[in-house]
């Protein structure tokens, strides 16, 4: 829910176990309390998308029979696959452009671990175009860091279970030519088409390729995008790594992303999502200001975790 400050003070000072989006310049004022949250003045709410200062997304965790928070460097993150509850879910949002997002997001995917504990979060940005700063909070604590990710572990009742998914209304097309790359890497000049080296920025400006479009790949029916951030004259950058020996195809375009979330939210029959959080792709691409996307309400990240570091998809995670 989308509310003022006053509110948000109130609920922390009831001692609600919480999940807050905002503005920094909000966050900053709030007191101590059994919560933790990052930057975006983006959201999804019940009237749709919008853009705000004034207000943050509070979620209430009352699910929760017990919490606790910590935070993590570049260095230990991957700690987090050792400390969370045997039935519970791991919350964690890391601050955009730091270095435990670099980590998390080359190394996540071969941390096995990850996939036996329920793993859910976001990244934290800013008003896109200004020099707002990017913060996340650990409520407990009182720290706030722009340079380490922080973790909220929550424990279930015994006869619940932390559901994690994500809509994508991406697909490859079978027809395009297959790229690989030969690393893990979140800035690519060269790669390989149908096995043959060539410049990526050269074939993606020669195909005349959407770079709206994000890069997918197929892991086991599963679509996982990798977005183009910038695209230089010979390097392009990316919101998320590629990795080695994974085939990617370029996404098909998407006339209408309104009308491709309501298909797929249809599709999952998602009973109550606790909180979404939507990428800053697809509300910028999809014009999601004052556009509704049904029960799927949250901040509007800039990047996405459902176990490993995702992008331009919606996230969200069920108590069942």
């Amino acid at each position: 829910m989308l509310i003022s400050l006053e509110e948000t003070v109130k609920l922390i000072k009831s001692g609600s176990i919480l999940h807050i989006a905002g503005d920094n310049s909000l966050l900053e004022k709030l007191p101590k309390g059994n919560w933790i949250g990052g930057t975006t003045p983006y959201f999804i709410t019940d009237e749709g998308g919008v853009m705000t200062k004034d207000k943050l997304f509070v979620t209430e965790l009352d699910f929760a029979e017990e919490m606790r928070t910590a935070s993590y460097g570049k260095y230990n993150v991957f700690q987090i696959v050792e400390e969370c509850f045997e039935n519970g879910l791991t919350l964690l949002i890391m601050p955009y452009g730091s270095k435990v997002v670099e980590k998390y997001a080359k190394e996540s995917p071969e941390v096995e671990e990850l996939l036996m504990h329920p793993t859910v979060g976001w990244i934290a940005g800013a008003e896109l175009g200004t020099d707002d700063e990017i913060r996340v909070y650990d409520g407990v604590s009182g720290e706030s860091y722009n340079d380490r990710a922080v973790v909220m572990y929550l424990r279930l009742p015994d006869n619940k279970t932390a559901l994690v998914n994500m809509i994508n209304i991406f697909q490859d097309d079978k027809t395009d030519p297959v790229i690989t790359f030969s690393d893990n890497e979140l800035s690519v000049t060269k790669c390989r088409v149908n096995g043959q080296e060539v410049n990526f920025a050269e074939y993606i400006k020669r195909k005349k390729i959407d770079t709206r479009m994000p890069l997918v790949a197929d892991y086991n029916g599963s679509y996982i995008n990798t977005s183009i951030k910038t695209a230089g004259e010979d390097t392009i950058d990316l919101y998320a790594p590629v990795f080695k020996g994974v085939e990617y195809r370029f996404a098909r375009p998407v006339d209408d992303y309104v009308t491709e979330f309501a298909e797929r939210i249809g599709s999952l029959r998602a009973d109550a999502p606790v909180v979404s959080f939507n990428c800053i792709l697809n509300y910028l691409y999809g014009g999601l200001e004052g556009r509704k996307i049904d029960t799927y309400c949250g901040p509007v990240s800039f990047g996405e975790v459902a176990y490993q570091l995702i992008n331009q998809t919606l996230v969200y995670f069920e108590i069942s």
